[in-house]
């Protein structure tokens, strides 16, 4: 019998704000642990919960480029659990009254639902030493988030990894969350279930929490599928729990037996009045969206006429794209620029894990470099050789030529005087050539080039070549 996978997502977003969710202390990530708390985030008795309005507002921006449909009045309501990072023994969140609904998001032509969307605070975090202690920061109590909720839309752990994929950009456009994943600004939670193919019933879901990247999100995924399979064909039956994923053994372990919203004892939160987002408002948040990535995709493939492909890996991150469109203003040849981008400075950024906005090298630095390669005045393998110098040291191609005495030999005196060098050292090759074997010449200029360290006009170079052979 064949089985296919049902695979629900649910991602917690921090949202970008200077204080938290409900008190005005810091959001910075990296301080000192338990030093920015205070009675409101730790629960002391008395103290009044006070709704942050730039979290309210960054929601419903995302919410609206999520194409979800705003819930006029929505509630806050308490979600009850003991554990020791929550002081307060319950969480504020928002329950049967969410901020938005039934929105969707297109991932590779499929339509991916969006079931809801809701605002919550964070809690704080364990850290487990080595000696077997277990220690406790509360400064994450309180972290504004947002929870997406997908329908049982997705069917492969493939296109779970595309919807995170997608997803974060668009987060990335809105500047709504900074998505670092290392410091917990964007994690994501699994349910998935199989069921004989043609069934519409859905069969017993397991939740997977524990992962730190959208690939371990991917692999987690393809594992536990595998293993509710082997389950069912061995004749027995799949728990509904939460599983660990061990991203060493790659592997899905138990965790618990899944909780429902009973377990919680929901209840409206007494301390709060129910949020009431204006159409007004919500207009006013809308004119602050920006072009999305699809939009921006599109454009690039009609305005500037790209591959798609080269479209979609240029518009994959906010920054790249504004990297590129800044190049293509002091050069104005899209695809050389793209072309560049994607081999050799995707390649030095993912070398280095850096973010292009990070490094030293500018829209004005890559220009500048492309029209000296146009010029003569360098080659494109001098041009490899430069970009490096220019991440690491921040100066103009120009500079970086001048000093390490990069600039291209056009003198044809000087070439002959290579190339003659060339056919005496290399008569075997010399003979071959002038038998017919043709692909001998791209030897010979490979070695005016090894002798004039990549210097020499490599058109200038052939054309001298094949007249002295």
């Amino acid at each position: 019998m064949d089985y296919e996978a049902v695979i629900g997502l649910e991602t917690h977003v921090q949202l970008k704000t200077n204080s938290k969710i409900f008190c005005g202390c810091s959001t910075n990530f990296g301080v000192s642990p338990n030093s920015q708390t205070c009675p409101v985030c730790l629960g002391f008795p008395g103290v009044l919960p006070v709704l942050n309005k730039k979290v309210v507002e960054l929601a419903v921006k995302l919410t609206l480029a999520l194409n979800c449909r705003i819930t006029p009045n929505c509630k806050f309501h308490r979600k009850n659990y003991f554990y020791p990072d929550l002081p307060k023994a319950y969480q504020i969140s928002q329950y049967d009254e969410p901020l938005a609904i039934d929105g969707y998001l297109d991932v590779e032509a499929v339509k991916i639902g969006i079931t809801r969307v809701h605002l919550e605070e964070d809690a704080g975090k364990l850290i487990h030493t080595q000696e077997g202690d277990s220690l406790v920061d509360y400064n994450r109590c309180g972290m504004p988030l947002i929870e997406i909720v997908t329908e049982p839309d997705l069917k492969t752990p493939h296109q779970a990894y595309e919807y995170l994929t997608d997803l974060k950009s668009i987060l990335e456009y809105l500047e709504v969350s900074d998505c670092n994943m290392e410091e917990g600004s964007l994690r994501c939670d699994a349910n998935v279930s199989i069921r004989p193919v043609g069934q519409v019933e859905l069969g017993t879901k397991t939740e997977v929490k524990n992962m730190n990247s959208f690939k371990a999100v991917e692999r987690a995924l393809s594992y536990e599928i595998e293993r509710q399979i082997k389950v069912v064909q061995q004749g027995g039956q799949i728990n509904q729990e939460t599983r660990l994923w061990d991203e060493k053994k790659e592997i899905t372990i138990p965790m618990r037996s899944k909780e429902e919203a009973h377990d919680y004892r929901y209840f409206p939160e007494p301390d709060l009045v129910p949020l009431e987002v204006s159409q007004e408002w919500t207009e006013e948040i809308k004119t602050g969206i920006p072009e999305l990535p699809q939009a921006k995709r599109q454009r690039f493939i009609e305005g500037y006429e790209l591959p798609s492909y080269d479209a979609e890996v240029l518009t994959a991150n906010k920054s790249l794209a504004n990297f590129f469109e800044n190049t293509t203003k002091f050069y104005p040849k899209p695809k050389m620029v793209s072309n560049w981008i994607m081999t050799e400075v995707l390649g030095y950024l993912a070398e280095a894990n850096l973010d292009i906005s990070q490094s030293k090298l500018t829209p004005t630095h890559l220009a500048e470099m492309l029209e000296l390669i146009d010029s003569g005045t360098i080659s494109g393998k001098i041009g490899k050789e430069v970009l490096p110098e220019i991440f690491k040291t921040g100066k103009s191609p120009a500079e970086i030529i001048q000093e390490k005495g990069l600039v291209q030999i056009t003198d044809g005196d000087e070439i002959v005087k290579v190339i003659e060098q060339v056919i005496t050292e290399n008569p075997k090759a010399v003979e071959e050539y002038k038998t017919g074997k043709k692909e001998t010449l791209g030897f010979l200029v490979g070695q005016v080039m090894k002798l004039t360290k990549g210097k020499a006009n490599p058109q200038i170079t052939n054309k001298l070549l094949q007249e002295r052979l």
